[in-house]
């Protein structure tokens, strides 16, 4: 029997091993694009963009949430300290209402592929929510693809980010020191 799988995605290069392996297995894949962290706009078009090209080269279709940086905001300002912990919560709890929604029996997350991730973290966010749920988390460690997925999209030419996606990853990657003045 075919079991159906919500994926959530979140980028194009973090789908590529994640979905391979998946795909070996037997599951009706249902992919999921949500992910109100990323920051500036214009960043997270660019993310969208790249996967719409990578999804239309592996046929696979997918359901993108409406875009709205308020929902991390909001979530994270409570504890500026833990905003990982909120943002793979608030992605994950909405992973976890929309795979109730079309009927699936598990979800994962392309999350777990990226060595730069907190993976444990991720990992007991995620058995949390799903205590009560009637959907199940599916776990794999795709970081054992982790440099198959890099080579892979470079060879595909897909768009590759250099930070995790929230402004304040932004800053971590290319913010180093107060210049000296004087």
């Amino acid at each position: 029997m075919i079991k159906k799988l919500l994926l959530h995605i979140c980028c194009a290069p973090c789908l590529i091993f994640p979905l391979e392996e998946l795909r070996k297995e037997d599951y009706e894949i249902i992919a999921y694009f949500y992910n109100p962290n990323i920051h500036p706009t214009k960043e997270y078009i660019l993310r969208r963009d790249a996967l719409i090209k990578y999804s239309k080269l592996e046929k696979i279709n997918i359901i993108f949430e409406d875009y709205k940086p308020e929902n991390f905001f909001k979530n994270i300002l409570q504890d500026l300290e833990n905003r990982c912990y909120f943002c793979y919560k608030m992605r994950l709890e909405k992973a976890v209402i929309k795979a109730k929604q079309v009927g699936a029996d598990f979800f994962t997350t392309t999350l777990l592929y990226s060595k730069r991730q907190k993976h444990d973290l991720i990992l007991e966010i995620a058995k949390n929510i799903v205590k009560n749920e009637d959907v199940s988390f599916l776990y794999k460690d795709f970081r054992i693809g982790w440099r198959y997925g890099i080579e892979k999209s470079k060879e595909i030419g897909l768009y590759r980010q250099n930070y995790c996606g929230c402004i304040f990853s932004e800053k971590e990657r290319f913010y180093r020191d107060e210049p000296e003045l004087f």
